[in-house]
């Protein structure tokens, strides 16, 4: 346990900074929201892309383990939304933190740390998680907000859905890069190069800018940020163990890294949905607080625990 604390203390030590710089406001809001972009749309485009064209598709596409992921991830969202609803909060804010309780920081945090700690064939199963999150959850998001709001579906909100994943650059990178492995099409060298010296600004870059994007959340209703805390850092990755280890076995490898991925905190991007439809941006911005501070710990637990596998 404590050799694995330490492997993933630079990961969190990299936030901190990053949390310093916003706090101090050495790094201002306009600055984060540039370097928050620069990561997103090149370097980390360029690692998944770089990642992706050195895969074959028979590396990727683990059905069984879609399935498992779907599975532990929908209970949780269910119990999220379920006890939302209990507490009579309208659909839109339901959605909202079942998101919450389930979509992980896969594509700024998950994706740089886990390959660097668990090997480079990691990204098989990091890349599948990060898609169905994107392409399932992400959409539903959209489709259950806009759907309560005009009260009935319509053919505007599937526009909306495919629009915004043919315009999110990771869904782009990825699918380019199995297009480019699955036509076996060799990287030149010079491109190879540049793609990593461009992708290896993604880990330092994402995990700075998520730091000082900390800096701007609020801490405002901290019991309902603690409660999706523990959904995401703690029920999220134990359904998903149930579904990968026991409903829908996985071989241990895959299993564990996916595990790993299902640990990890609340993704800045639900802060980023809330606020551009105005649901609960608040209760968003402290879950991701909450949950990141807390998972230097618990993503710690779980990586040592799955290690075993």
């Amino acid at each position: 346990m404590l050799a694995v604390f330490l492997k993933t203390v630079p990961f969190f030590a990299l936030i901190g900074l990053g949390y310093w710089a916003g706090r101090t406001r050495f790094f201002s809001q306009e600055a984060t929201a540039y370097l928050t972009k620069f990561v997103f749309y090149f370097a980390l485009s360029a690692m998944l892309f770089r990642f992706a064209a050195n895969l074959s598709l028979s590396e990727v596409l683990n059905w069984t383990l879609v399935g498992a992921y779907l599975w532990g991830t929908g209970v949780v969202y269910g119990i999220a939304t379920g006890v939302a609803l209990l507490r009579k909060l309208d659909i839109p804010t339901a959605a909202m933190e079942a998101q919450c309780a389930v979509i992980g920081n896969v594509g700024f945090l998950g994706a740089p740390m886990l390959v660097l700690l668990l090997g480079e064939q990691a990204i098989g199963p990091v890349i599948l998680v990060l898609a169905v999150d994107l392409i399932v959850f992400s959409s539903l998001i959209v489709v259950l907000i806009t759907g309560a709001r005009d009260g009935r579906m319509s053919l505007g909100i599937l526009r909306t859905v495919g629009l915004g994943l043919v315009r999110n650059p990771m869904i782009v990178a990825i699918s380019s890069g199995l297009i480019w492995s699955a036509l076996e099409i060799p990287i030149p060298a010079p491109m190879n190069e540049f793609l990593g010296i461009l992708g290896g600004a993604a880990t330092p870059g994402a995990l700075f800018a998520i730091g000082a994007s900390l800096a701007s959340k609020s801490a405002e209703r901290v019991h309902v940020a603690l409660w999706l805390s523990f959904c995401k850092l703690a029920l999220h990755p134990l359904f998903v163990a149930i579904g990968v280890l026991i409903l829908f076995p996985i071989d241990p490898y895959s299993a564990s890294v996916v595990i790993s991925a299902a640990a990890l905190p609340v993704a800045g991007n639900v802060f980023i949905l809330a606020q551009h439809y105005g649901v609960a941006p608040h209760r968003a911005s402290a879950a991701i607080l909450f949950s990141t501070v807390i998972s230097v710990a618990t993503v710690s637990l779980v990586i040592a625990w799955v290690s075993q596998l």
